[in-house]
């Protein structure tokens, strides 16, 4: 009785870490107010050791890239679109092409000027995350901020 008890025990504590998700990107969202009218809205990704997110100019066939989206609001509006720095750029052979993308830390940013009070951006990032031995399904982070 005791040996069935612990290898269910056994048996339960080995399928209990095989449901985990895997979440190697950690988004943050914040405001840099740059003059009375105008602010960046800067969306952060840390990245795990041994893993990339894709940069926004990836050619066709290739990985998802990066991609913003923001809710229109009349307290707003979008200067240009979104800034990112310069990208890791290398030969992926399961997608037969050259690919950007960013490890360990990226900072993307989006300008907008001021036109109301109380503004709050609303918008989303949609991403895919990869190592050397896999690929997450796509993935979409909303975000909300408060412009002060």
């Amino acid at each position: 009785m005791k040996t069935l008890l612990l290898l269910a025990a056994g048996l339960f504590i080995s399928l209990s870490g095989q449901g985990e998700t895997l979440k190697p990107v950690k988004w943050s969202f914040t405001v840099t107010k740059t003059s009375e009218i105008e602010a960046s809205i800067l969306i952060k990704a840390s990245i795990n050791d041994g893993w990339h997110v894709y940069a926004q100019a990836i050619p066709e066939g290739g990985p998802l890239k990066a991609t913003f989206s923001f809710i229109p609001a009349r307290s707003y509006q979008l200067l240009g679109s979104v800034a990112e720095p310069k990208p890791i750029i290398r030969f992926e052979e399961f997608f037969n092409m050259n690919v950007s993308y960013f490890e360990e830390e990226v900072v993307f940013k989006q300008k907008i000027k001021l036109t109301g009070k109380g503004t709050i951006v609303k918008g989303a990032v949609k991403f895919m995350a990869c190592s050397a031995k896999q690929c997450l399904p796509p993935e979409t982070v909303e975000f909300s901020v408060p412009v002060k």
